[in-house]
């Protein structure tokens, strides 16, 4: 590495951590400056966060140093990283629920006098920091009212609270809104002009020549490269996942045979009305439309989940009752959800044992498990899926967000699925696991399986279908083939009024009829 800066604030060198059969990192290298957005760009699994928690206290490493100030210094809890300058913002919020904004700023450290808390100070000082995070709030207001913008700007007010130099954000930007996106750079470019040195953390290529200065790549636990934020995106990417991505959406087309999904007429009163559309094996059809069109809406009511009021769903060409997951199941339709880790991992089991989850009972004989073939069977598809992983017992809490999406996914497979319901499959998965993601869709497709794809990045909407679906307002507002799907079309149809048995050039949709 370079000599050191007179602007230096934190300097790693040659950090080293390791996990029963893990080696998490293995030499890396990263240093900060005053008043600089330094980039930590790699894949899941890449061990950015193992790098962050020993700046937050919550690892000590195994080899290598800390430098702070030009100092080296040992980190071993929360306390001394605070009493460093550094704060650390995750992408899950540490604060109190039941309290209030001050009370969660100055927790720990409230202002006292008498020998009791001065809570006209504290929510004074809060409010100071509040104005300078730019974010307008009342000290006194609960958190658990407040949404997750708001608490983010919280989370920066109290990093203020400590004098952090040092601000490391993880994935700041990830649950946020555009208009709130640029409302939390604003805060970032000022807190750079204040001096203080931030470590982001982000998945958006695109944000890191918005706001970035330098960007340090991690790949499979060592520091690759370290370049100007300004570098295209193209080559992130290789030094991301040491290969060159040609084609960023690789879908593979070939010809549809038969429908093996027909949704005709789905309603739901005051959610969704008079949905038809069918995908046919070997194909991929995406959902598009803007948040609250009701796409998730439909597909949970496919699959069963969720009540429907009219309307049929065949699964080649047999009726699927409705309101029944079981029958869904059976029918051969698998949904990979929206919230992986809420509802579709069993987060403190196992890799294994998530793996089973749909085949638990055709793997069982008089009430027992065939556990043998059950671990087999778990064995040759995380081995197919590429699953990232010390082994079959380890936690699905403890993977990445790519490889816990695999998982996911690899359970429907085992089920031998037919239809395969993917609703923002690649959501907070880094650009090299995403592609082996649509890799997988496009074994799928070629095996003649049928994929149905919502996804809220349409790039992807557009890169990986066949055709395209467009919800408005609870409607199909039409339906666009692979050649005519653009961005603009697909906006066009998402922004208008739909009305019953709409498509995209004003005829009645084709509906398989």
């Amino acid at each position: 590495m370079s000599s050191r800066s007179p602007d230096e604030l934190l300097r790693i060198e040659g950090i080293r951590k390791t996990f029963p059969g893990v080696v998490a990192l293995d030499g890396v290298d990263f240093d900060l400056r005053r008043g600089e957005v330094h980039v930590l760009l790699g894949e899941n699994g890449a061990g950015k966060s193992t790098l962050i928690k020993m700046l937050s206290g919550a690892y000590t490493p195994d080899a290598g140093r800390i430098v702070v100030g030009g100092e080296e210094v040992r980190i071993q809890g929360a306390q001394d990283s605070e009493r460093l300058g550094i704060a650390t913002i995750y992408q899950e919020f540490n604060l109190v629920p039941d309290l209030t904004v001050a009370e969660n700023i100055f927790l720990g450290r409230q202002p006292r006098r008498l020998g009791m808390i001065d809570r006209k100070k504290m929510e004074a000082d809060a409010a100071v920091l509040l104005e300078r995070v730019g974010v307008s709030v009342s000290p006194r207001a609960r958190v658990r009212e407040l949404g997750i913008a708001r608490l983010q700007m919280v989370e920066i007010a109290k990093a203020l609270s400590l004098d952090a130099r040092v601000l490391v954000m993880d994935e700041p930007t990830a649950v946020l809104t555009s208009e709130e996106v640029e409302k939390l750079f604003a805060i970032v470019r000022r807190l750079r002009e204040d001096g203080v040195g931030i470590v982001f953390i982000t998945h958006h290529l695109e944000e890191i020549a918005a706001l970035g200065d330098r960007v340090t790549v991690i790949r499979d636990g060592r520091s690759v490269g370290q370049v100007p934020a300004a570098t295209p995106e193209d080559e992130l990417v290789r030094l991301m996942v040491g290969r060159s991505i040609e084609q960023q959406y690789p879908r593979e087309r070939g010809d549809a045979g038969d429908a093996l999904l027909k949704v005709d007429g789905l309603t739901r009163d005051g959610v969704f009305h008079d949905v038809s559309f069918e995908v046919r094996a070997g194909e991929v059809v995406g959902i598009a439309g803007l948040v609250g069109a009701g796409r998730t809406e439909v597909v949970r009511a496919v699959f069963g989940a969720d009540p429907y009021d009219a309307g049929t769903v065949h699964v080649a060409g047999t009726p699927l009752r409705r309101h029944d997951v079981n029958a869904a199941m059976a029918a051969g339709i698998g949904l990979v959800p929206e919230d992986r880790k809420g509802q579709g991992l069993v987060l403190d089991a196992s890799v294994a044992e998530n793996l089973g989850l749909v085949t638990l009972r055709s793997a069982s004989r008089a009430g027992l498990v065939d556990l043998k073939g059950q671990h087999e069977a778990a064995e040759r598809i995380s081995g197919q899926l590429g699953v990232r992983m010390a082994g079959l017992g380890q936690h699905v809490r403890t993977l990445s967000g790519g490889n816990q999406q695999k998982v996911v996914i690899g359970k429907w497979l085992l089920a031998n699925t037919k239809v395969l319901i993917l609703d923002e499959p690649t959501r907070g998965i880094d650009v090299g696991a995403k592609v082996e993601i649509y890799q997988l869709i496009n074994e799928l497709t070629a095996a003649g399986a049928a994929v149905l794809m919502i996804s809220s990045d349409l790039p992807e909407v557009l890169g990986m279908s066949d055709r395209v679906v467009v919800m408005a307002q609870g409607r199909v507002a039409g339906e666009l083939p692979a050649e005519r799907a653009t961005q603009d079309a697909v906006m066009a149809l998402a922004v208008s009024t739909p009305h019953s048995n709409s498509s995209s050039d004003g005829t009645e949709a084709d509906r398989g009829h």
